[in-house]
């Protein structure tokens, strides 16, 4: 019964967030697409101009010198342009995500992807929602640190996903404290909302990388256990939530493979649709 009240509020307020979407789309920029470190000619689904109300916003970011990503890929002097880290998975898991939260949900999504560039003027704003993957390769200079600091405290979400070990974490927080010096990012407790707006998941586990397939290790690194933390606003709200020692991405990406196990897909996918509602909701 609790769980009924908790989904009629949940869906007044994603009515809510039609009507703002609404007034988003005249200052939205039109789709745009840049060369992946893995694809250059993932097909573009038919609906990929359409106006919906909500968009699934990957962030660009410049790479953290001399760090290596993932294939063991260095370079991303040229991130603006693509063919860098903020690339990977990109686009194919983000369209595969998308497929899955529109027969999931009845959230009008697009099937496709945007990158978003914080130096873009005001352009973060228009996009409620962002991800990024591999932050543990990124560094944000000062002026990018502080509008997605004022984007979150406007009321915006970040997911991070993708990043491994001590030094994921370490690249990773020495961007997150200029973005907020005064807070720092905890455990998520497994009671909060986000891990029950849609799915309960009480049965976390590590979701894999799809190197796992060749070598049945989940882990990118030894002794990485899985977690999943936040950074919350005053109010308890989350405002970035981190998917560590763990790769949504490849979930979402190898989702049709039969090489990867469905029970990885089916968490990383219920993952990404608790994320979105509970940013939609709150």
């Amino acid at each position: 019964m609790n769980r009924r009240r908790h989904l009629t509020r949940a869906l007044w307020s994603l009515g809510g967030a039609a009507i703002l979407a609404g007034t988003l789309f005249a200052f939205q920029r039109p789709f745009r697409e840049y060369p992946g470190i893995e694809y250059n000619d993932f097909p573009l689904p038919a609906d990929y101009q359409e106006r919906t109300e909500y968009v699934f916003a990957r962030l660009m970011y410049p790479q953290y010198p001399g760090v290596r990503g993932g294939f063991g890929f260095r370079g991303g002097a040229d991130w603006k342009h693509g063919y860098s880290m903020w690339t990977q998975d990109y686009p194919r898991a983000d369209r595969h995500f998308m497929l899955a939260l529109r027969r999931l949900t009845r959230i009008d999504a697009r099937s496709v992807e945007q990158p978003v560039d914080l130096d873009d003027g005001d352009d973060v704003y228009n996009w409620p929602w962002l991800y990024a993957v591999q932050p543990g390769t990124w560094r944000l200079t000062d002026a990018q640190a502080a509008k997605l600091r004022d984007y979150l405290q406007r009321g915006g979400f970040f997911m991070t996903d993708d990043f491994w070990g001590p030094q994921g974490w370490r690249i990773f927080e020495e961007s997150m404290q200029r973005v907020f010096p005064d807070r720092k990012a905890v455990d998520i407790d497994n009671p909060d909302p986000i891990f029950h707006t849609v799915y309960d998941l009480n049965d976390r586990y590590q979701v894999p990388g799809a190197r796992y397939r060749g070598t049945g290790i989940t882990e990118k690194c030894e002794g990485c256990p899985p977690a999943w933390r936040a950074i919350y606003d005053d109010k308890g709200r989350i405002m970035s939530a981190m998917t560590f020692d763990s790769d949504l991405g490849d979930s979402w990406e190898w989702a049709d493979d039969p090489t990867y196990e469905e029970k990885y897909s089916a968490l990383g996918i219920r993952i990404g649709v608790n994320y979105i509602v509970y940013a939609m909701t709150h």
